[in-house]
């Protein structure tokens, strides 16, 4: 039997900014690929919620399959913390990232940022038993019921150390935070030219495979994993590095760029790649 995915995109969860505003999280996209008896999950959402949702999910999806792995795509809390969590249900699963994304969770689960950060803004919400995935081989290969499934380091895009899951099977990629949907892309972590130039060429990595599908990290429930998910999350960086040469301050990055993608999800998430521009998110009074 060839393989299968699907994808299950996690809802947007709210939260209290810092300086007392009402803000949403960016819906996050967990892929299961799946064979005859086994499955492989990419990426694990933050919330304990969040992630009995996507058990329920995977149970009914794929319906008998052992999960035998999850790959983490980049260490960002979002994408992992509910690791815990999924193990209640599959304690047997093997976790396993590279180990540039085990680094930086290990960084992320640090008090001095996880209490400022993810325990400060989503207060009883985490299980917080956290818990790290085992490194790859070398080669970066693991493999579903003789199927390659292949870990491409690509470098910084929204963040450092990130990958994409590469499945030659099914010409898919799994891009995390390399690739966005119809979401504002977070670049409070790739706020320099040369950053976001390194952003576009882990892209064009992915452009590279001639994928069929592209599993975007954050999108809207019913957006399609096409590859134009691709050119236009380049755009964006681009059109935001554009923006942002001239800019003289916060406000200006992000009305221009709203005017530019104005039905974009989330412009919350602007408004912190418009700050990070200009300093450190986490000590900005306007976060």
């Amino acid at each position: 039997m060839t393989l299968q995915y699907a994808v299950y995109v996690a809802p947007s969860v709210p939260f209290t900014r810092p300086n007392g505003q009402d803000a949403v999280f960016s819906p996050i996209s967990c892929t299961l690929i799946y064979g005859e008896k086994n499955a492989v999950l990419v990426d694990i959402p933050f919330t304990s919620a969040q992630t009995i949702e996507l058990v329920n999910w995977i149970e009914s999806t794929a319906p008998g399959k052992l999960l035998e792995t999850v790959y983490i795509t980049h260490g960002h809390g979002d994408h992992w913390l509910g690791l815990p969590t999924l193990r209640k249900r599959f304690p047997s699963v093997s976790a396993v990232a590279t180990a540039g994304t085990i680094a930086h969770m290990q960084r992320e689960t640090s008090p001095e940022y996880y209490n400022l950060v993810w325990g400060a803004l989503f207060p009883g919400q985490i299980d917080e038993s956290f818990e790290f995935p085992k490194p790859l081989l070398p080669g970066n290969e693991f493999y579903l019921e003789g199927h390659s499934l292949k870990a491409m380091e690509v470098g910084h895009s929204d963040t450092h150390d990130t990958t994409v899951l590469w499945v030659p099977t099914l010409k898919l990629a799994v891009c995390g935070d390399v690739v966005y949907g119809d979401v504002h892309q977070m670049l409070a972590e790739a706020n320099t030219p040369a950053l976001q130039e390194e952003w576009v060429a882990a892209i064009e990595a992915v452009e590279a495979l001639k994928p069929d599908f592209v599993v975007a990290g954050h999108k809207r429930p019913e957006d399609s994993d096409t590859v134009s998910h691709l050119s236009n999350t380049k755009r964006y960086i681009q059109d935001f590095t554009k923006i942002s040469q001239n800019a003289e301050n916060i406000d200006e990055i992000y009305s221009a760029m709203l005017k530019l993608y104005p039905n974009r999800f989330n412009p919350f998430v602007l408004k912190w790649s418009a700050i990070g521009k200009f300093g450190n998110l986490l000590a900005s009074k306007e976060t």
